[in-house]
């Protein structure tokens, strides 16, 4: 029921009924109307503005949970540089230096990733600095990871020849001990058994009876099968690597040229031929053009004392065969 109205007549100092029109009363119910949906449009624009729609406040949410996740990730990806770190200094310092192999430079493994503008699409993010810094660490991970499995790929290759060159560098006798009599001469400064004149000598002489075997001291391919003066009756063999070795005096052949032969194959027989004053081989250890003393090449079947002994006669020796 509506309320009645009254309005105070100060000439008739009464209170008299106001009679309201549906006009008034239309504008009343407009301003009304319109007061309470400004009142609640503000409301909401304080409640939005200071606490965020729902959605908002969800986007929120998840926002956070996304930088605490990119952080965390930070903090991995800055444990597993810390453990690449570890491997590449191991692969430079450890695997390289064992197999004789230059280290990988600097600059292969820190090289960068493309132009400047490679992270710009990232700019507009939010959060872009954290962002892109996750993502230039991700990448330099992923190129530290790269470079190094390749260079893994080189060690396991230097594995595989490592073996190949302990094979054939030369590391046994030219014969057995039980054959052959002694060490007639030693490397180094010798007199010449003919001329009489002091003369370096390249290699070891051991005396023996003719048609004593010659063993190969290393994997290779036979280089030179001929008579030669001053060697007579010679054997080259190419072991790699730039090691070569040489058994001359010899009194006949077990291999021809450009055959492959292993450690301890017997590739002839101990004679007297080219210049010698007696049964022996004269035996020579090269690399390159160098020739390198013999006796620092039999590790791999005589003992200590052995060699002890044998460098001791050798040094006492001061004449040659050949």
């Amino acid at each position: 029921m509506a309320k009645t109205k009254y309005q105070f007549n100060p000439e008739s100092v009464s209170y008299e009924k106001v009679e309201i029109n549906f006009k008034t009363r239309l504008v009343n119910v407009l301003k009304h109307m319109a007061s309470s949906s400004v009142l609640a449009i503000f409301m909401v624009v304080v409640l939005f503005y200071f606490f965020g729609s729902p959605k908002e406040r969800s986007l929120e949410r998840e926002n956070q949970r996304l930088i605490n996740q990119y952080s965390l990730l930070n903090t991995k990806l800055q444990q597993v540089q810390t453990v690449l770190s570890d491997l590449e200094q191991r692969d430079d310092n450890i695997y390289r230096v064992i197999f004789e192999a230059e280290p990988i430079h600097s600059n292969i493994r820190r090289a960068g990733f493309g132009g400047v503008n490679r992270y710009k699409h990232l700019e507009s993010m939010d959060n872009a600095e954290l962002v892109i810094s996750t993502t230039k660490k991700l990448d330099q991970v992923a190129k530290s990871l790269y470079v190094q499995t390749k260079s893994y790929d080189d060690v396991e290759e230097m594995v595989k020849n490592k073996f190949k060159m302990l094979s054939a560098i030369p590391a046994i006798m030219p014969l057995a001990i039980k054959d052959f009599g002694r060490i007639s001469a030693g490397y180094g400064w010798r007199i010449h058994p003919i001329y009489k004149t002091r003369k370096f000598h390249d290699g070891m002489d051991f005396t023996g009876k003719i048609g004593t075997p010659i063993y190969a001291t290393g994997d290779g391919v036979v280089k030179t099968v001929r008579k030669e003066r001053g060697y007579g009756k010679k054997i080259v063999i190419d072991h790699g690597y730039g090691y070569t070795t040489i058994y001359a005096h010899l009194d006949s052949y077990r291999v021809r040229r450009g055959q492959k032969v292993k450690r301890g194959e017997i590739i002839g027989e101990l004679g007297n031929t080219g210049i010698s004053t007696g049964p022996h081989l004269h035996y020579e250890v090269r690399k390159g053009r160098k020739t390198l003393n013999p006796i620092n090449y039999y590790f791999n079947d005589i003992t200590a004392e052995e060699y002890d002994q044998m460098v001791a006669y050798a040094e006492n020796t001061g004449q040659t065969m050949d």
